[in-house]
């Protein structure tokens, strides 16, 4: 029995609910020696900002047990190179594209929507909550009255459907995912990484360069679920789940939790093919349950 497997987030169709997340797939390229990345739902962009950025300095990466934590520092060619160089060949592999849009300021913000609002994306995707930008970034997203104001903000300048991707360094997530609504979001994401960071015993130095930075991988999914469940229970706009997703079981969990679709980050790091590997895994999951459309899943946890 084959499945329907497409979903739709905020108006927009994806012919399955993965999508790559931002910062662990570049913008396809180097995925697509491997296989055909256009088979995913979609893709969201490396980190954007208005001006190419150097990102930090290294150690950027520490493995922990089960994650990973990383401090890239949003390294990008800036929206502009963006627009020449990455975005046709992204529009050319036939999915979804997800723009990931940051900032240091408000204007930064405003700024680089509008520019992005006149390409052919599909989405924008504000990132109000990488904890590995010194200025900017996290301090946007970790109250609601500030996660309302930006979106206002940028919702002006907006003229495609707009994600808010939370942080889940905050107190209640459930709270900035309502505010990013009443703030005309038409969709969250979440979670971004948890705030962490590596010790070296020997040194007595942290092994990151700038001292800190965000954990991902298997050992916060536990955490993004619970937050996904509580957004899922407060907001009317869809939500798209991420955080330690590994398998196409691990991705089903989401959905059942209330995520209309799926991103899948540090995993691809591990596997070039993971997220692949997580959409056969889904799809075969689903047709042995006997599940017409995958999206049947959605807000499916008993209580």
């Amino acid at each position: 029995m084959s499945v329907n497997m497409k979903t739709t987030v905020a108006g927009v169709e994806f012919k399955n609910p993965i999508i790559a997340a931002s910062g662990t797939f570049g913008f396809g390229r180097e995925y697509n020696n491997f296989y055909n990345v256009g088979l995913l739902g979609g893709i969201s962009s490396k980190g954007l900002t208005l001006k190419p950025r150097e990102g930090n300095p290294p150690i950027r990466i520490a493995e922990t047990p089960s994650g990973m934590i990383n401090s890239v520092g949003l390294q990008n060619p800036g929206v502009e190179a963006f627009i020449e160089n990455e975005l046709p060949f992204m529009k050319s592999l036939g999915t979804v594209v997800i723009a990931n849009a940051a900032g240091a300021t408000e204007s930064d913000y405003v700024s680089i929507v509008d520019i992005l609002s006149k390409t052919d994306v599909d989405m924008i995707e504000l990132n109000i909550s990488c904890p590995n930008v010194k200025n900017g970034g996290m301090a946007f997203g970790v109250d609601p009255e500030s996660v309302e104001h930006i979106t206002k903000a940028v919702r002006k300048a907006c003229k495609k459907p707009l994600i808010i991707k939370l942080t889940p360094n905050v107190s209640s997530i459930s709270e900035n995912a309502l505010a990013a609504e009443r703030g005309g979001a038409d969709a969250v994401s979440l979670i971004n990484t948890v705030a962490a960071m590596a010790v070296d015993y020997k040194t007595r130095k942290p092994v990151l360069g700038v001292g800190g930075g965000g954990l991902s991988g298997a050992c916060v999914k536990p955490i993004a679920l619970r937050m996904v469940h509580e957004c899922y229970k407060k907001v009317h706009i869809p939500i798209i789940g991420l955080g330690g997703i590994m398998t196409g079981e691990d991705a089903a969990e989401f959905m059942l939790c209330g995520a209309a679709a799926v991103q899948v980050g540090t995993a691809n790091i591990l596997d070039p093919f993971a997220s692949i590997k997580i959409l056969n895994e889904l799809t075969s999951l689903a047709e042995s349950d006997k599940i017409t459309n995958i999206t049947e899943l959605v807000g499916g946890l008993k209580a």
